[in-house]
């Protein structure tokens, strides 16, 4: 700090142990008030300065230049000059030193003014419980009153930006090297409550200490590079888009299921019984080749109901679907997890699971074939297509043949 803190400082000093002293108090008021707010203004171009306090350049043809968050100061006319930063992707972190000096001279300031202040309270309030007390007096007291509060306040405001500086040099160094980091970690690392952390970091990022500083979408993890913030951005986009793609899909789904009829609907809901305990099943029953076997099964009777949802006018097609096959089905799998369950197998309850093995398989094969006559209608729309297609473009002479003619 330069000399100027020394003569705001003597100056408010002065001011009231003259009026202490003489017990006029008319001028105090004012006095302070002018040399509070030199202060402030110099504390302000300190900040902008990288923390170095002082006026302007008296020398019109040398604009001081700072290192801290915005330029210079200068006399009208002057052009301003930006302090040169190295390249925004290498820059992560101020070091703070402005707000430290700040808190520092409020904290120095407010106290020692408190104290005088505090002193010259005592004496009024002695004056005024021995003596007589004159408006003056009782006026005086008031002024000495209210500026202790208004110098408590400033060192308390001094030690809180000094205690941040020190807590955001703490999170540093627990970040290191690195582009983000979990604020849960910056809680235990410094033995700090989570939500303190949370307020800490957003003011610090305000502030700009955090130069490239972000938090993530559910405010739990501190991103510091440009870099890995477009990274997360990026991903966290895709992740909107899927989730909206899946949601209208399902929206879709729904809408589809609302406008069935009755019978369909009870039919799609039964399929969904069905697959659900041949999951089941295949989970109760070991064995690699077997589980092959019933994961095919679950996997075309899922698919044969979701072509029933989409064309409902097939629903005729899988009558003995539903009456036969898919509950015999069940059966086989549930004598066939019996048996196997069986502590001995012998050769009655081998020969019956190969049994049920090969029916599984012709099972397979037939609900193969289901669904694809579930799609033959699908295909001759399509071949029709196709064909008339065909028909135009050799109409127009666009085919191989009609280039030839």
């Amino acid at each position: 700090m330069d000399h100027k803190w020394e003569q705001f400082g003597d100056e408010i000093k002065q001011s009231v142990q003259d009026a202490v002293e003489r017990g006029d108090f008319s001028r105090l008021n004012q006095t302070v008030n002018d040399s509070v707010s030199r202060a402030a203004d110099a504390i302000s171009r300190g900040m902008k300065n990288g923390g170095r306090y002082r006026d302007q350049n008296p020398n019109p043809g040398m604009a001081g230049s700072g290192n801290g968050a915005g330029a210079s100061l200068n006399r009208p006319g002057q052009q301003n000059v930006r302090p040169q930063y190295p390249a925004q992707s290498q820059v992560r972190y101020l070091k703070g030193t402005s707000e430290k000096i700040g808190g520092v001279f409020l904290a120095v300031t407010g106290g020692a003014f408190g104290i005088v202040t505090l002193a010259a309270t005592i004496i009024m309030l002695v004056m005024v419980a021995v003596t007589t007390a004159g408006a003056a007096t009782i006026a005086g007291t008031l002024i000495c009153v209210f500026f202790f509060l208004i110098f408590a306040g400033m060192f308390g405001k001094g030690i809180g930006m000094v205690s941040l500086v020190s807590r955001f040099r703490s999170y540093v160094k627990v970040i290191g090297e690195r582009e983000f980091c979990d604020l849960g970690e910056l809680a235990t690392r410094t033995d700090r409550d989570l939500k303190k952390i949370l307020k800490d970091v957003k003011k610090m990022i305000g502030k700009g200490w955090f130069r490239q500083g972000h938090l993530d979408e559910n405010e739990k993890c501190l991103i510091v590079s440009e870099d890995a913030w477009r990274q997360y951005r990026s991903t966290m986009e895709n992740i909107h888009r899927q989730q909206a793609e899946k949601e209208a899909a399902e929206e879709r789904l729904k809408q589809e299921y609302d406008s069935l009829t009755p019978e369909v609907k009870k039919v799609i809901q039964t399929g969904d019984e069905f697959v659900k305990q041949i999951r089941e099943a295949n989970k109760a029953i070991p064995g690699e080749e077997i589980s092959a076997k019933i994961s095919h099964m679950e996997m075309l009777v899922d698919k044969i109901f979701d072509r029933v949802e989409q064309n409902p006018a097939s629903v005729g097609d899988i009558r003995k679907l539903m009456e036969y096959y898919l509950p015999t089905t069940i059966k086989l799998l549930q004598a066939y997890q019996d048996l196997d369950a069986q502590p001995v197998q012998g050769e009655n309850i081998i020969s019956s699971k190969k049994e049920i093995e090969k029916t599984l398989d012709t099972l397979n094969v037939a609900f193969e074939k289901l669904l694809d006559d579930l799609f033959q209608e699908t295909a001759w729309d399509v071949s029709t297509d196709i064909s008339v297609l065909h028909t135009m473009l050799a109409q127009e002479g666009l085919t191989e043949d009609g280039l030839k003619k």
